[in-house]
């Protein structure tokens, strides 16, 4: 478990699974010789023998005022078209109350996007229902990105999602549709970040003199940070994933600025900075 302060704002890593390997269909381009030619990488977000080493985790970030959950991982009890992430019985609510929280203290739940790994905990599974995990929260969707998947949702694993992970809080009455660049409170808004998918967003905190910002996926892995031009297999339009990347290297390299990764591994958190080898994460060891 981790936690970083941003002035009045505590941001607590709760993690659902973190691996070595089985990455490759993300991120095709990262094979093991490529990754190996990032010694920076190692040995945090990649093995010795040049294995990606990702996390799937939420994020609560705690303001004076707000308690926020953003990205809900997979969830447990779905079943998913991927083998490894179906019919999960994992112990993230007890995680999460070992770093301090009940399900029933988080008051706002905000999803970067509504792939299957961001929105599995929305829900939970009680009596053969699916029901809101957080019964206190709001939950904030980019009104773009749910109308999007709201209309192209089809096939198996797409309709699975919105059925059982999504429509569930909007049939609870806890669902609010905002703009991309919506605040959530005085230390907290949206940033668009699109191209994954087209209603993407990252999470800007801003406290005390002191920033950060949550990717979600417009980064999957540290080693996009140098190789921009590596799309995920998933994106939406890998063109426009490329471009969002630079402007973020733009806005964030070289500045006092902690980029926290939504699927980063262990340290998860660190500065973007700039060299003759182009861009790349410092977390300070």
């Amino acid at each position: 478990m981790q936690t970083w302060q941003i002035g009045d704002v505590k941001v607590t890593r709760v993690i659902e699974m973190e691996l070595a390997g089985g990455s490759r269909f993300i991120l095709p381009q990262a094979t093991p010789e490529e990754i190996l030619e990032m010694p920076w990488l190692m040995p945090h977000f990649a093995s010795e023998e040049g294995k990606l080493i990702m996390s799937i985790h939420a994020l609560i970030v705690e303001t004076p005022t707000k308690k926020i959950m953003v990205d809900t991982c997979i969830g447990n009890d779905k079943q998913r078209s991927n083998p490894n992430w179906s019919h999960l019985q994992l112990p993230f609510l007890d995680d999460l109350k070992t770093a301090g929280y009940d399900r029933e203290d988080i008051d706002t739940v905000l999803c970067t996007h509504l792939h299957v790994d961001h929105v599995g905990w929305n829900t939970m599974l009680v009596d053969d229902k699916w029901i809101p995990t957080f019964p206190n929260a709001r939950y904030l969707l980019a009104r773009k990105e749910f109308e999007y998947w709201d209309q192209v949702a089809i096939g198996e694993d797409e309709d699975d999602i919105l059925s059982d992970s999504v429509r569930p809080v909007f049939d609870a009455g806890l669902v609010d549709l905002v703009d991309m660049e919506h605040r959530i409170c005085d230390e907290v808004c949206l940033e668009p970040t699109t191209g994954h998918t087209p209603g993407h967003v990252s999470v800007h905190i801003s406290s005390g003199g002191k920033e950060a910002l949550i990717t979600g996926d417009c980064i999957h892995h540290p080693c996009q940070i140098e190789k921009l031009e590596w799309s995920s297999s998933f994106d939406y339009d890998p063109d426009e994933s490329v471009v969002t990347r630079q402007s973020l290297m733009d806005q964030y390299a070289d500045k006092d600025i902690l980029i926290i990764g939504t699927h980063f591994a262990s340290p998860t958190a660190g500065y973007l900075k700039q060299g003759p080898g182009g861009y790349w994460l410092d977390v300070g060891s």
